[in-house]
């Protein structure tokens, strides 16, 4: 099926999305549908393309052909636009209980053109507690065709309750040679750059396509692989860690600059801000004050997941680096994601016990479960940097 096809190396989930596709359409005509179900749970690896399977899964629930690809229906679900799609995607470092219940009144309507009413919930597992006991009770008595798609890394990082309504969808990391294909078949991306792109995303295909297409990407990539060489002493350990928490914030900052002028202009013009009339600008803008305070939350709490999502990829280079590492002191017949620093590798090889790589690779590792868990992003990492250079 048409919607299906960018799905790369998930034979078996689009074998079992496309019988659900085909029963939500007999229900649709009025027969029983078996096969289909109103709660879904997508999870997979980063880059296996949990989002991507819900939106095709969607565009074949909203389509009169079950998913051609070409129609306006499908269309209208892979650029955002359809009417009786919801998308859903965490602004902030969670997902409240306010926003959800706000979530559950709009997915109790009918849907507008009389198939499903769609709600595909990214990152599902930033919910919190008090929110995802709200959307249990959504997906417990669902409307007759509402159909909640949730996405998440693994189906224990969801509420046992919520994940044992939801029938799982299971997708896994695609091989090299299958991501190196699609950049070289369908973005026009030379062989050898698509491999080496798709080698060093170790599968991810979003993070293949930056690599292969945007030079700024690589560079940062570069940067973040070098730091381990240049960890010669404290001063050095400090100066990177300085530098990597820096970039994260000016990546952030980049990231969500205009979206933040449009929305705060917006809102000033929704409450009247440039209106003319006596009384009324003043009037209107007072009123504003309390929507515009909560919209900077918002911004500032957006602004603080990308830095945090920055820093949480280039840690996994660096995972990636040191598992290479790992990986030639044991003499392992396995293809490395750092192919293209092999000589880096080869010295800290030479130069480092296993044990020692490992610990290093721990120290990563705790360094992600610091920020997770809201500690200093500069002070955690200044103490991952020390313990790589130990």
């Amino acid at each position: 099926m048409a919607v299906f096809d960018d799905l790369v190396g998930q034979d078996q989930a689009v074998a079992v999305l496309s019988r659900a596709a085909a029963a939500a359409g007999e229900v649709v005509r009025g027969g029983r549908g078996a096969g289909m179900t109103h709660a879904w749970l997508f999870t997979g690896p980063p880059g296996s393309g949990r989002e991507d399977a819900a939106r095709a899964f969607a565009a074949a629930l909203l389509c009169p052909d079950g998913g051609c690809g070409h129609c306006d229906q499908c269309h209208q679900v892979f650029v955002g636009s359809h009417p009786d799609l919801e998308f859903v995607r965490p602004q902030g470092l969670s997902y409240s209980v306010k926003q959800t219940r706000e979530l559950i009144l709009r997915a109790a309507g009918a849907p507008t053109q009389g198939r499903w009413r769609v709600i595909l919930f990214e990152d599902a597992d930033r919910a919190t507690e008090s929110a995802a006991n709200a959307l249990l009770k959504a997906i417990e008595e669902p409307p007759p065709r509402t159909v909640w798609l949730l996405c998440a890394p693994a189906p224990d990082d969801l509420m046992i309750t919520i994940r044992s309504r939801c029938r799982v969808v299971n997708l896994t990391t695609p091989a090299t040679e299958a991501v190196a294909h699609v950049l070289a078949t369908r973005d026009s991306v030379p062989p050898d750059v698509a491999r080496f792109a798709a080698k060093a995303a170790q599968g991810h295909i979003g993070r293949a396509r930056a690599l292969a297409l945007d030079e700024g990407v690589r560079r940062r990539r570069e940067a973040v692989l070098g730091i381990p060489r240049s960890l010669t002493g404290v001063g050095e350990c400090i100066s990177a860690a300085e530098r990597l928490v820096k970039t994260a914030e000016e990546e952030a900052a980049a990231a969500t600059a205009a979206l933040n002028e449009n929305e705060t202009a917006e809102l000033r013009k929704l409450y009247g801000e440039g209106s003319t009339g006596k009384g009324l600008n003043r009037g209107l803008v007072r009123g504003g004050a309390g929507a515009l305070k909560e919209l900077e939350d918002r911004q500032k709490s957006r602004a603080t997941r990308i830095k945090r999502d920055s820093l949480d990829a280039a840690l996994l280079e660096l995972v990636s680096f040191y598992r290479d590492v790992l990986a030639m002191q044991f003499g392992a017949r396995v293809e490395l994601a750092n192919d293209d620093l092999r000589f880096d590798l080869d010295q800290l090889a030479k130069a480092a016990t296993p044990e020692e790589t490992l610990r290093r690779i721990d120290a990563i590792m705790q360094c992600r479960e610091r920020l997770a868990a809201n500690v200093n992003p500069q002070m955690a990492v200044e103490a991952m940097m020390l313990s790589l250079r130990s």
